[in-house]
């Protein structure tokens, strides 16, 4: 009975040892659906903190990737999956000028996009590795972005990077219909702390591929009324 209990105990230790790790294991396995983010630029930069171009250029005024974000039902997200799965940039070389085209960085100090693709790579990529290699991560990304024209969405339905404001139901309302799907609006704020249109959420499947009804949305709310700026 004695050597029982002491196996038992032993058990359990070695459980509780390794249960991290097991964790971190089916976080990187599991996930229930992904935000795809796209961010106004306009919006970014006209902040009290502003930004920096990236050392390629100033984007286009356009719509830019922030990121494919994997996540639960429960409205939490696995993050950093695997340490053991860096960013290597050599993996995208392919990619790299669509990458700078359609996912610029506006943070400070300015670089070439690799921080920015590493962070997105390391924080979100390796939690959909169970279906994307790092090579398909940013591909089927960039396939998203070019299948959501927000932009062209927006300008159809007279919703312009003019300095104007519009009701957050009209932005919706427009990228529903265009999509199919209704989209998440967040906003920022500028430096007279007029709220802004700044980020748009849709959700995708867990194969990256179709978009999907979002089973929950991001907290945050916007005014009704919010600011276009221009870039």
């Amino acid at each position: 009975m004695k050597t029982m209990k002491i196996q038992l105990a032993f058990s359990s230790f070695i459980f509780l040892l390794f249960s991290p790790f097991f964790a971190a294991f089916s976080s990187a396995q599991d996930f229930d659906f992904f935000y795809f983010v796209q961010q106004w630029p306009g919006s970014y930069c006209d902040t009290r903190k502003s930004c920096c171009y990236p050392t390629t250029g100033k984007p286009e005024a356009d719509f830019g990737i922030h990121g494919l974000w994997p996540n639960y039902k429960s409205g939490a997200y696995p993050s950093n999956c695997d340490p053991d799965s860096p960013y290597q940039s050599s993996t995208i070389n392919d990619l790299i000028e669509s990458l700078q085209r359609e996912w610029p960085t506006l943070s400070c100090p300015s670089s070439d996009g690799n921080p920015f693709w590493e962070h997105e790579w390391e924080k979100h990529g390796t939690c959909s590795e169970s279906v994307l290699d790092q090579h398909a991560y940013f591909k089927a990304t960039l396939d998203l972005k070019n299948k959501i024209n927000l932009l062209q969405i927006l300008n159809d339905a007279g919703i312009k990077p003019d300095g104007g404001y519009y009701s957050v139901s009209s932005i919706k309302d427009a990228i529903n219909k265009a999509t199919g799907f209704t989209p998440w609006i967040e906003c920022n704020v500028d430096e007279a702390r007029n709220r802004q249109l700044y980020q748009v959420y849709m959700c995708v499947d867990t194969s990256a591929t179709n978009l999907i009804e979002c089973p929950v949305f991001p907290r945050g709310k916007c005014s009704d009324q919010i600011e276009f700026p221009p870039f």
